[in-house]
């Protein structure tokens, strides 16, 4: 058998030819392993478990399905691992997925070793391991070259019931696994048939783009750093299709030596990265609206998974580790071409484009495109040029259950976590007015511009004509202290940006009571 190529040692011009030569698996190969797995799929279907600790007496697989590189179709020619996840009957919820995990584990262990087929393959090695959510792992032989195989099953609920696997979920799905409150990748097994069309139903190239970066992290980051936290295979891949699509506009036809070098180039700069997908999920829902903006306020890298909108399969790794080798593998022959010169990467922003809906009293709404880690002071252009002002720009934003905040042109939105449809509120001021927000009972918050020398009552005029309350019955407070219509602002000390919390007074009784 020849010894493989190495990567770093291949010209760019080169890389489909390596991919094809060195990646890409044989079909014999690859078929002698799939019908192995196959008995180990048919025991699943066919046993009957027997149930305890609170489980039906009658466990069934429901479905069970091959994710990872061997689901998806990219894997490659010396991967010897295949993961199932198998859909029970006896969980009903997320919650009680979680409860018996550990239960259906052992009941699956138990009836493994007596089952005749799969001792016929040489099982071995059969093991609970921990891991997000805990698995059974174990080897078996294939039957026509013996070579060992490397199985995980991990039971699941089967959240999304009989639905095409590549549709978009009904949104209570969603809401009900952000409300089970699991731990961050707890629950995904219940959405692995869309994480693997989100991979499997892609072009040709880019699969070979995905072997490539694959085998790369393989060879030149986790072997080289086999006991450190490092990201998993599935952040890589999601991270190469956003590459492709934002760099090419999902062009079938392109470099593989410039996708390549781009991916290098996005893992040097991870700490900017925030990266979602709503194929399946949708924002319109305010339950995962919410869960959405709050995972985008995380410290990034973020990449949240396209299938569970809770987890950030980003988090919490060895992101430096992987950049030393990205920086390292640019250097490398792989990304130069023939004349010694190193190859282009595409455009590719280390955030999408957002859209933007500014408000303003007195104006109908407008939309605009920004980026978010575009500085604000060039939003505000955008805006100026849009409508043409002569005062000073203020902007602010407010997120259901916050205070409202002032944009500062010295940021950008990413500063502020916004990475996503976003309404800001734009208030014109002319020296030596300031702006104050007012904040309402039910929570939200309007911005007002108004002069430090007015009285209170000025404010107050204002807020009846913008929200309908009479000025009789707004009481106005300012750092616990109720303000006097008749005293001017810059006497309880507000300044510019500060926030005065209104309430409706309540009615005086017409008699003093008894």
């Amino acid at each position: 058998m020849a010894l493989m190529q190495e990567l770093y040692s291949t010209p760019a011009s080169r890389l489909d030819s390596f991919v094809a030569q060195w990646l890409q698996p044989h079909r014999e190969w690859k078929e002698e392993v799939l019908d192995t797995v196959r008995t180990v799929e048919e025991f699943l279907r066919q046993e009957h478990f027997q149930g305890k600790h609170g489980l039906d007496q009658d466990v069934r697989v429901l479905k069970v399905v091959k994710v990872g590189s061997f689901g998806n179709g990219t894997v490659l020619r010396s991967t010897r691992e295949v993961e199932l996840v198998a859909f029970l009957s006896c969980f009903h919820s997320f919650q009680e997925a979680a409860k018996h995990h550990k239960d259906v584990l052992r009941l699956i262990w138990k009836t493994m070793w007596q089952s005749q087929n799969l001792l016929d393959l040489g099982l071995e090695g059969l093991r609970m391991e921990q891991r997000v959510p805990d698995a059974l792992v174990f080897t078996i032989q294939t039957r026509g070259t013996a070579e060992p195989i490397t199985v995980t099953i991990v039971p699941a609920y089967r959240a999304l019931g009989p639905s095409l696997p590549n549709s978009q979920p009904p949104p209570e799905v969603y809401v009900s696994l952000i409300e089970a409150c699991g731990g961050p990748g707890n629950f995904c097994p219940s959405f692995s048939e869309l994480q693997r069309n989100f991979v499997k139903h892609r072009p040709t190239k880019l699969k070979s783009l995905l072997r490539l970066v694959k085998h790369w992290y393989q060879q030149y980051v986790k072997a080289r750093s086999p006991r450190a936290n490092l990201p998993p295979l599935y952040a890589l891949e999601l991270l190469t299709i956003y590459a492709w699509e934002m760099g090419t506009e999902e062009d079938e036809n392109f470099m593989l030596d410039e996708g390549f070098t781009t991916v290098m180039d996005l893992l040097l700069e991870y700490e900017v990265i925030c990266i979602y997908w709503t194929k399946y999920y949708t924002l319109h829902n305010a339950i995962i609206e919410d869960c959405v903006r709050k995972q985008l306020k995380k410290e990034r890298p973020i990449i949240l998974d396209p299938a569970d909108p809770t987890h950030n399969v980003a988090e919490g790794y060895r992101w430096d580790i992987v950049a030393q080798r990205a920086s390292q593998c640019l250097k490398q022959d792989c990304c130069y071409d023939n004349r010694e010169n190193p190859i282009s990467s595409w455009n590719v922003k280390r955030a999408r484009d957002i859209h933007l809906t500014v408000e303003q009293r007195g104006y109908p709404d407008f939309n605009l495109i920004v980026n978010p880690y575009e500085p604000i002071r060039k939003v505000k252009e955008k805006i100026r040029r849009t409508r043409g002002y002569s005062g000073l720009q203020r902007l602010s934003f407010q997120v259901p259950g916050s205070e409202r905040q002032l944009l500062s042109s010295r940021s950008s939105l990413a500063k502020y976590g916004i990475f996503s449809h976003t309404h800001i509120y734009l208030l014109e001021t002319i020296p030596p007015e300031i702006q104050v927000f007012v904040k309402n009972p039910d929570g939200g918050s309007y911005a007002y511009a108004i002069n430090p020398n007015s009285f209170i009552l000025g404010l107050k005029q204002q807020i009846e004509d913008q929200q309908g309350l009479p000025k009789k019955q707004q009481q106005l407070e300012f750092q616990g202290q109720v303000l006097q219509d008749w005293l001017g602002l810059g006497i309880y000390g507000i300044q510019d940006s500060d926030t005065l919390i209104l309430s409706k007074k309540k009615r005086e009784a017409l008699f003093p009571a008894s």
